[in-house]
């Protein structure tokens, strides 16, 4: 039987990723449809309907969300709750009409800031989120709740996903809006290419902002869009799935900061800026219950990964979102 699996936010990160592997894999009986913030506004419940209308999905990947890094949450918990509320709420009720199975795609920052490590899938409500992005944890954790929900009253099957921080091609390189390693690389692109011409690299600062002390797990969008797309043909659990590289992949903001510069053969000095918030210091997940249903996973290494998103972002600096 022919299935049709709608991707909403598949113009962002994962969802172009997810694309790449789709066009790469050429599936038989599997139409998929890309969609974004053009196509329909879905935080309103009559355009969201028309868009499902329009391609009567059989299968929903929903990555749609309003995202941001750090600061941009810090200033902005009222709007990252409310927009990201009405969205996941209209997809859900919608994939409930059509009868399509929902992956909705959650967050490592929705758990509990004071918790014990590393955090698994049965943690995500023991206790309050970092205060920096409540906002966004809490609507993000409201997904948790709703394909509960929805699977005892109506037996429908949502589930979701709960990625560590993504990175790679297609990613948001906006200053002020960004993500860690997006924010990164386009403030080392620019002092390379665009600042100071005149000064010898080697003269040059990196300004890391903050300690560079916390520590983050980072999973390349490529890997993360294959094992979505696994989730959507295989997982047959309401409960969450937490998809990210091991433990020991964990690196810290400094590391993070060299292999950027590595990747860039950047001659110059790191310096870090205390003055900045480091946000939480870390938020170790464990991927054990993936490890146990795919333990032959190959993640791609990380310098490998950070080389390959940085050539990106310089190959197609003209057309990306800075």
């Amino acid at each position: 039987m022919s299935q049709t699996v709608l991707v909403t936010g598949g113009t962002g990160l994962v969802g172009k990723a997810i694309e790449m592997v789709i066009s790469d894999e050429k599936p038989k009986n599997e139409e998929w449809v890309f969609v974004g913030s053009k196509d329909a506004d879905l935080t309103n419940l009559e355009s969201t309907r028309a868009l499902f209308e329009k391609h009567k999905p059989t299968h929903v990947i929903h990555l749609a969300a309003m995202v941001g890094g750090l600061y941009h949450n810090m200033g902005n918990n009222l709007d990252f709750l409310r927009k990201n509320m009405q969205m996941n709420d209209n997809v859900l009720l919608l994939c409930h009409e059509f009868k399509a199975k929902a992956v909705s795609c959650l967050s490592t920052c929705i758990f509990p800031d004071k918790t014990p490590y590393p955090i698994d899938e049965t943690m995500i409500h023991n206790g309050p989120p970092h205060d920096s992005n409540y906002g966004y944890s809490y609507a993000k954790r409201l997904i948790d709740i709703t394909n509960r929900s929805y699977h005892d009253q109506y037996g429908d099957l949502f589930t979701s996903v709960v990625p560590c921080n993504v990175f790679g091609p297609h990613d948001n390189f906006t200053p002020g809006v960004s993500h860690v390693i997006p924010g990164m690389i386009h403030r080392l692109h620019e002092i390379i290419y665009l600042k100071d011409l005149e000064t010898p690299q080697e003269e040059k600062v990196f300004p890391v902002y903050g300690t560079g002390k916390p520590l983050r797990q980072f999973i390349y969008s490529k890997d993360l869009a294959k094992l979505i797309i696994w989730v959507l043909r295989s997982y047959t659990s309401v409960a969450p799935i937490i998809l990210s590289v091991d433990e020991e992949a964990e690196v810290s903001i400094a590391q993070l900061a060299e292999s950027i510069a590595k990747a860039f053969e950047f001659k110059g000095k790191l310096v870090f800026d205390a003055s900045y918030a480091d946000g939480q210091y870390k938020k170790t997940a464990s991927n054990a219950k993936l490890r146990k249903l795919r333990p032959d996973f190959q993640f791609t290494d990380f310098d490998t990964a950070i080389k390959q998103a940085v050539q990106w972002y310089v190959e197609n600096y003209d057309q990306a979102r800075k």
